[in-house]
């Protein structure tokens, strides 16, 4: 310690804030409480024990009256910091004293007996402002090594009272630290800081902070120059629970056996996607023959009754060129298709604003209902100014997964008067697209599960049950919505059919 500096005295070590502890003889864990002078609204931090009680209350009182006094900040509930509290307590004598600290410590300082009011920053976002415009910011440093535990910040001085941390024990006390003084905290973090994770928590916010001046509650205050290099060094250092050779060797098995876990998730998430990209592309090819069946019976027709018509020789040019014409569409119909598939399974990710109207006639033009099924009526309740954001190729997989099972189940029931009811609303949070049908619905079994992967009522050859998993995915992963499916029922409580309901939130 500089010799020029009297520690029987209160040290004033920033503007209005003065150290007003007491050098303890042979005793390597020294403690300091520190005075903000504010007025008749001043500050008491970590008073102490009564060990330390007469000194304190000389060096305050060398300063202010004890009685001006409003505040007293406890960092945590220990009794080096707070058993001296109720006789300082009876010093002041104020209506108004408050102690400052958390509310899960304020359950535990009340056993001192304290008896005056309490503060609890978690309550008051986390700072106090007096009436003269005086402030402090309080950041929470839990189980560092308190639950409640929090450090002070004064950002005029730009001084951090930081309780324990920083803290340090060492027999040669020095006022002020120097550049060895990590080697004096060292061990004091060892053996008070839980654990290196919950130690480098508190230190990530503190490093935050423009700080010129630490001052601890044991240890040494610590000047702008060393603060960056020691923050540095506590952040590599090993500390509680760290330091137990057992728990050590716990822990890294623990994080081995994670690390195999997550190794053992990421293959199966990866063959999970390569199945499904396997099932995407035979969905594409069923799709691309299912379409492509009919003209292609219309167009071998054609050219059959041609190639007989030629052969009687009474085959006019007239009939040619309707027959050429109708093969000519039928074929620019096939062409069309594949490009409308290409564009849908294109590698495009950027997202962008599209029309669900769009989406809507494209997976309908992809999947063509009406045109595969007698007797299918579609109704449309849309509205062409609903944009949403994501990926318009995806949305339309989606759309035709779900359409595609309408399909099929119209097709294996023979029905010949579906009705499917495509709806578009939206609200402040959601915009939601429903798709309801009349083609009896899903089994209550199995309601549950057309979600889950592999999960079909169709014949292996008809499905792979990923089509609605994958199509969940993408709203849920991929869209941030939700896709869900209910039944619906009359008024007499028989099954007409089911309900499809993509809800997507809106963007700003």
């Amino acid at each position: 310690m500089p010799k020029e500096l009297n520690t029987s005295e209160a040290v004033l070590i920033a503007p209005n804030i003065y150290w007003v502890g007491m050098h303890l003889k042979n005793d390597p864990f020294q403690c300091h409480p520190y005075l903000i002078k504010n007025g008749d609204e001043s500050i008491l931090i970590d008073p102490g024990s009564m060990i330390e009680f007469s000194e304190t209350v000389r060096k305050v009182k060398s300063i202010i009256d004890i009685k001006s006094i409003k505040y007293i900040i406890l960092h945590h509930q220990d009794p080096d910091l707070a058993a001296a509290v109720p006789e300082i307590e009876k010093l002041i004598n104020r209506d108004d004293l408050q102690i400052v600290t958390h509310s899960r410590m304020s359950v535990l300082i009340k056993h001192y007996l304290v008896t005056s009011s309490y503060y609890e920053i978690d309550k008051h976002d986390n700072k106090l402002v007096t009436s003269s415009g005086f402030k402090l910011d309080f950041l929470t440093t839990p189980y560092c090594h308190s639950p409640g535990a929090f450090v002070s910040y004064e950002p005029s001085s730009k001084t951090l009272f930081s309780g324990d941390i920083f803290g340090g024990i060492d027999e040669s006390w020095d006022f002020y630290a120097d550049e060895t003084y990590f080697d004096k905290a060292k061990q004091f973090h060892q053996e008070y800081m839980p654990s290196k994770d919950i130690f480098n928590y508190a230190l990530g916010k503190i490093e935050k902070l423009d700080i010129s001046l630490i001052a601890p509650q044991h240890g040494s205050i610590i000047e702008k120059k060393y603060i960056s290099e020691l923050i540095k060094d506590m952040k590599n250092l090993d500390c509680g629970l760290y330091i137990e050779e057992k728990y050590n060797r716990e822990l890294i098995d623990t994080i081995d056996e994670l690390q195999r876990k997550e190794h053992t998730i990421k293959e199966r998430n990866l063959l999970l996607f390569e199945q499904s990209k396997r099932a995407e592309i035979g969905e594409m090819i069923g799709n691309i023959a299912h379409q492509w069946r009919q003209p292609l019976a219309i167009i071998n027709t054609s050219l059959a009754i041609l190639k007989e018509k030629n052969r009687a020789n009474v085959l006019s040019k007239d009939e040619i060129d309707d027959k050429l014409e109708k093969m000519e569409k039928r074929i620019a119909y096939m062409s069309e298709t594949i490009e409308d598939f290409m564009n849908y399974y294109s590698p495009d990710k950027q997202k962008s604003w599209f029309g669900i109207n769009t989406a809507v006639e494209k997976a309908l033009d992809i999947v063509n209902l009406e045109q595969n099924n007698k007797g299918v009526k579609i109704n449309l309740l849309l509205n062409s100014e609903y944009k949403i954001y994501g990926l318009i190729n995806e949305f339309i997989q989606v759309l035709v997964s779900i359409l595609s099972n309408i399909d099929d189940l119209i097709r294996t029931k023979n029905l010949t008067d579906a009705n499917i009811t495509i709806a578009l609303y939206r609200n402040d949070e959601y915009t939601t697209l429903t798709i309801a049908d009349n083609c009896g619905g899903i089994n209550d079994e199995n309601l549950s599960k057309i979600f889950d992967p592999y999960f079909t009522t169709k014949h292996k050859s008809m499905g792979t049950g990923l089509g609605l998993h994958i199509a969940r995915m993408i709203i849920e992963e991929n869209m941030n919505g939700a896709l869900s499916a209910k039944n619906i029922y009359n008024s007499n409580n028989v099954k007409l059919g089911a309900e499809f309901i993509i809800k997507i939130k809106n963007e700003n």
